[in-house]
């Protein structure tokens, strides 16, 4: 009898206010997007283009509104990092998209963590090898529900913040970001072909840190709500 592969399922995320779910194709993020968290890393926002990496669709870590839900401490690191992040998920896709055509692409916004094994990530920079594991982790990208654009429109300014314990860690204005969303949208799109389902995560404020098994991680963005995360 010849072996069936099973299907295997397609990451999804929940829309904000009903019960159906958004498929997700692929993850994008954008690196040094907030000017001070640029320096904080050892770059120029002055002189910088704007640059990419992936994770892969089924890293996302789904996180329901009102819940706190459990995070799992990763292997292989000492150093285990969150960054706060705009989520942007887009319903349209294309090639060499214009920037003022850009936002017209976008389903709608989260809030979401970019969780990095910072000291892998290091070594990778160090060895000039690629970011994925340090970057591409099972479960590391924890994003709450999509909150359509047609419902809290685009938002390009409003506090962005994250606390650990209820310490402030980080927090910004999303009006901080180096390049805007539209910009990312059209960058991305002279590279690759965008189509539905493509979530890009847009970068984080200064204030990037490590978190320990014990501690709650709350991700927040002013008209999107927050996120809750305890590391176990």
């Amino acid at each position: 009898m010849a072996y069936v592969i099973p299907t295997p399922p397609v990451p999804a995320l929940p829309i904000a206010g009903s019960g159906d779910l958004f498929p997700v194709r692929r993850v994008y993020c954008v690196g040094r997007n907030y000017a001070a968290h640029a320096r904080e890393m050892g770059g120029d926002p002055t002189r910088e283009p704007p640059f990419f990496f992936m994770k892969p669709a089924d890293a996302l870590q789904v996180v329901p509104e009102d819940q706190t839900v459990d995070h799992c401490y990763p292997p292989k690191t000492q150093n285990y990092h969150f960054e706060v992040e705009l989520v942007v998920v887009l319903a349209k896709g294309g090639r060499d998209i214009p920037v003022s055509d850009a936002l017209g692409h976008v389903f709608g916004y989260a809030v979401g963590l970019d969780m990095t094994r910072r000291d892998l990530q290091d070594e990778a920079k160090q060895l000039r090898r690629p970011w994925e594991l340090g970057k591409a982790g099972d479960f590391s990208g924890p994003v709450g529900p999509i909150h359509p654009a047609t419902e809290v429109g685009h938002p390009a300014k409003g506090a962005i913040s994250l606390t650990v314990d209820g310490s402030v860690k980080q927090k910004a204005d999303l009006s901080d970001m180096v390049w805007s969303v539209a910009e990312q949208i059209a960058y991305l799109s002279s590279y690759f072909e965008l189509a539905p389902g493509d979530v890009i995560f847009a970068g984080t404020p200064e204030g990037v840190g490590a978190v320990t098994q014990g501690q709650t991680m709350v991700g927040a963005i002013e008209g999107l709500g927050e996120i809750r995360l305890r590391v176990v």
